[in-house]
C-alpha cells in the first residue's frame, strides 16, 4: 500500500509544478499559511485533508494514488516469509506462477481446476503477500521487477528441488524449440562471472519476449520453461573416485 508520506511528497511536487504557493493553498483550504507549511513538512495528515488539497489542485485522488503506486520500486526478490506463504498452498503457488506469466483470471480458471471464487481468493492473497496489486474486475499489476528471481535457497526453490526437478529433467528435450545442453570444462576463475552475466542476459531476453508476445493470440503462443544454471560442481559418483 502507498504511504501517506508518499502521497504528500507527490502533492508537494504538484504544487511546485503548477506554481501554487503555500499561501495560495492556505487560502483555498481556509487555513493559516503556517499551518499548511507545518502540515506538509511533517508529511503526515488525514486522507480527508489530502483529498481537500487534491480538490484545490483540481487533481483526482484516485489518479494521485495510482501514480504513487506506479512509482513504488519493483521487487527483485521476495522475503523468506513471503515465499513461505506462497508455497504453503499448492493452488496459491500455481496462481503465483500463472501471474508471473501475466495470465488473466479467466485463463487460470479455464486451464486448471480452480473455481472463479478460488481464483479471486488466491489473487487477493497474492495482493496481500505483495506480488501483485489487485485492481477492479480482477485485473492486476505485477509488483515484480523483470530481474525477479526466487531466493536461491528459499522456500520456493526448495519446493521445486524436492518436487519438480526430476520431473523437469525426465523430459526428452526433443520437441520443437526444446534442447538440453550439458557442457563441462575448466576455465579461468576471472571469466566465470562474465559467463554468468551472459546467462542473466538470456534470461532477461526471454522475460522481455514473454512480455512483448502477450499481444499475440493464445493459439500463437506456447509455454516454455527456461532453466539456466552454472556452478562449480562434480558429480558425486565421480568425486567418490578421486584419490
Amino acid at each position: 500500500m502507498s504511504t501517506t508520506a508518499d502521497l504528500v511528497l507527490l502533492l508537494k511536487k504538484e504544487l511546485k509544478a503548477v506554481h501554487m504557493t503555500y499561501a495560495d493553498l492556505a487560502a483555498k483550504l481556509g487555513m493559516a499559511e503556517s499551518s499548511v507549511k507545518r502540515m506538509l513538512a511533517k508529511g503526515d495528515m488525514p486522507l480527508s485533508r489530502i483529498d481537500a488539497i487534491c480538490r484545490a489542485l483540481k487533481l483526482d485522488f484516485a489518479e494521485l494514488a495510482r501514480r504513487v503506486a506506479d512509482a513504488q520500486p519493483l521487487l527483485a526478490e521476495l522475503t523468506q516469509a513471503q515465499e513461505k506463504a506462497v508455497v504453503a498452498d499448492k493452488k496459491l503457488l500455481l496462481t503465483a506462477i500463472c501471474v508471473l506469466s501475466q495470465w488473466t483470471l479467466e485463463q487460470i480458471t479455464g486451464s486448471y481446476r480452480l473455481s472463479q471464487a478460488e481464483g479471486v481468493k488466491y489473487l487477493v492473497q497474492l495482493d496481500h503477500i505483495g506480488i501483485i496489486e489487485l485492481k477492479p474486475q480482477n485485473r492486476y499489476r505485477l509488483k515484480l521487477a523483470k530481474t525477479f528471481r526466487w531466493r536461491p535457497h528459499g522456500p520456493v526453490m526448495d519446493y521445486f528441488r524436492d518436487n519438480a526437478l526430476l520431473d523437469y529433467f525426465s523430459g526428452g528435450f526433443d520437441g520443437g524449440g526444446e534442447g538440453l545442453l550439458l557442457v563441462h570444462g575448466s576455465i579461468s576463475r576471472s571469466l566465470a562471472p562474465s559467463f554468468l552475466e551472459r546467462m542473466q542476459r538470456v534470461a532477461q531476453d526471454f522475460a522481455q519476449q514473454h512480455q512483448a508476445d502477450q499481444k499475440l493470440a493464445e493459439k500463437d503462443r506456447e509455454g516454455y520453461t527456461l532453466l539456466l544454471a552454472m556452478r562449480s560442481w562434480e558429480f558425486e559418483a565421480f568425486a567418490a573416485l578421486r584419490r
